[in-house]
């Protein structure tokens, strides 16, 4: 409740938020939320997986790129996501996992507003909200020179930390009840329930996966029910 209490305090001033917490606990859920709540939510929300796209790819992936910019570049402009997100909310995500040259330049674009395509000497102006996620300690990986300590503090504006399921042991019984009914829409099945021995187990496990991995527990056990 106070992680959801601080959304909904910073979500309409529109300052940047750093949402960290291990795999899993919905980082992305959270940053989208905070969109919806802001006063740019008919405007769009794109996320950014900061971890899966390639090193060689990243800064036509961010900044878009005119054509013939590089080897395999398309034979028309290409918006990047930066622009894409204009008016509206950029998410990075595992924005810990982006490399340190690409860091010099987002802080940037962050900073002045303005970017310029790969094979474009044209800058454009860009309005946009930055929320960013990671799994990882970034103040940590600032003291060792693995993350930019100016990009660090440009980004953790406002801090939001999300605690891993089993911190969240009270909200469990909740969560599950919300997944069962969830699961038993989206795959038609009959309105199911959970018997007070099960319910138990469910509070007793670890879940080192996370909501992801409980959501996947429902999901199995709702299609492997006779009953």
């Amino acid at each position: 409740w106070v992680v959801k209490d601080l959304v909904r305090r910073v979500a309409r001033k529109g300052v940047t938020v750093l949402i960290t917490g291990e795999s899993g606990t919905g980082k992305e859920m959270f940053a989208q939320s905070i969109h919806n709540l802001s006063e740019r939510k008919d405007k769009p929300f794109v996320p950014v997986n900061c971890a899966s796209v390639p090193l060689e790819l990243i800064e036509a992936e961010m900044f878009g790129y005119e054509p013939g910019a590089f080897t395999g570049a398309r034979n028309r402009t290409r918006e990047g996501k930066i622009q894409m997100a204009d008016g509206g909310t950029l998410f990075l995500d595992e924005v810990g996992d982006m490399p340190l040259e690409m860091q010099a330049k987002l802080l940037r674009v962050i900073e002045e507003k303005k970017l310029q395509r790969l094979g474009s000497d044209r800058m454009h102006r860009v309005d946009f909200r930055v929320i960013a996620a990671t799994n990882r300690n970034l103040s940590e990986a600032a003291r060792q020179n693995r993350f930019r300590s100016d990009l660090y503090y440009r980004l953790n504006v406002v801090p939001l930390r999300l605690p891993p399921l089993r911190e969240r042991v009270d909200d469990m019984e909740e969560m599950i009840d919300f997944f069962v009914e969830k699961v038993a829409t989206k795959y038609e099945l009959p309105r199911l329930s959970v018997s007070p021995g099960a319910l138990a187990r469910l509070k007793a496990y670890p879940w080192p996966g996370n909501v992801r991995e409980l959501v996947n527990a429902i999901t199995y056990a709702a299609n492997n029910t006779d009953s």
